[in-house]
């Protein structure tokens, strides 16, 4: 089982030019069948509050590309709800087309205006890869330890979070990174942007940790794809090895 993370220069709501710039790492990486592709938050837009501009429910773009790959692939949309306010979501389509997991942002970027035009999701979702028990998350989550451990509750193996996370917070995202894996004894795939928008810069750092900590892929602040095996029996072992989770007292 294999997770590789495309990270890309997000072109500013421009949802043709960014559709191009998939296809292309995915031509370029060949994932193999039945791997975890992980694309950025707002992955056809970038960081955008302008819900006008980036809402679509027009998934054909994911669904031939998941299909014609053999992948599920993890991608960074923007829906609009009955309220006709944003939704910013991981959602993940099987090789076969079809959506298996749609998960909405829990923690709305109040620094970054968020909650004036989204609103935040309730709970966290996981989704079956392999033998694996996959909980994604988005960007501004993973500062957020507990709903990680409400992950883990639901059986989670493999955390993802896909982000546009900025170069000037960037040692933060790593250390977060890293220690959402040691703590909760997991597989972490970081995913995100690099390159700039209109305020800010991105420096990539995509990143794929082990659970005790080790990073097995990392970006530098390009364009590329990176990968790494997910190997659940080593999982397993850590756990009954170092049993850290059984002796939670709170949560």
């Amino acid at each position: 089982m294999r997770i590789y993370c495309c990270q890309y220069d997000i072109a500013w709501e421009d949802r043709p030019r960014n559709e191009k710039k998939i296809a292309a790492l995915l031509n370029d990486a060949l994932p193999g069948a039945g791997s975890l592709v992980l694309l950025p938050e707002m992955c056809l837009s970038g960081f955008s509050m302008n819900v006008n501009a980036t809402a679509s429910d027009d998934d054909a773009f994911f669904i031939d590309q998941a299909r014609r790959h053999d992948i599920y692939l993890a991608a960074g949309l923007v829906r609009r709800g009955s309220d006709g306010r944003g939704r910013n979501q991981s959602v993940t389509f099987s090789p076969d087309g079809s959506i298996i997991c749609t998960f909405t942002k829990l923690h709305s970027f109040t620094f970054g205006g968020e909650p004036e035009h989204f609103t935040a999701g309730s709970d966290v979702q996981t989704f079956a890869w392999g033998g694996a028990v996959v909980s994604p998350f988005v960007c501004y989550d993973l500062r957020f330890a507990e709903v990680f451990r409400r992950a883990i509750d639901h059986g989670a193996t493999v955390l993802s979070v896909i982000a546009d996370w900025p170069t000037s917070r960037q040692e933060h995202w790593i250390t977060l990174l890293r220690a959402r894996a040691i703590e909760n004894q997991s597989y972490v795939a970081g995913c995100n942007r690099c390159g700039s928008a209109p305020k800010e810069t991105y420096s990539g750092q995509s990143m794929i940790i082990d659970p005790r900590g080790r990073t097995l892929a990392e970006a530098s602040d390009g364009e590329c794809v990176i990968e790494a095996e997910i190997d659940l029996d080593y999982l397993k072992d850590c756990r009954a090895k170092f049993p850290a989770l059984k002796d939670r007292r709170f949560g």
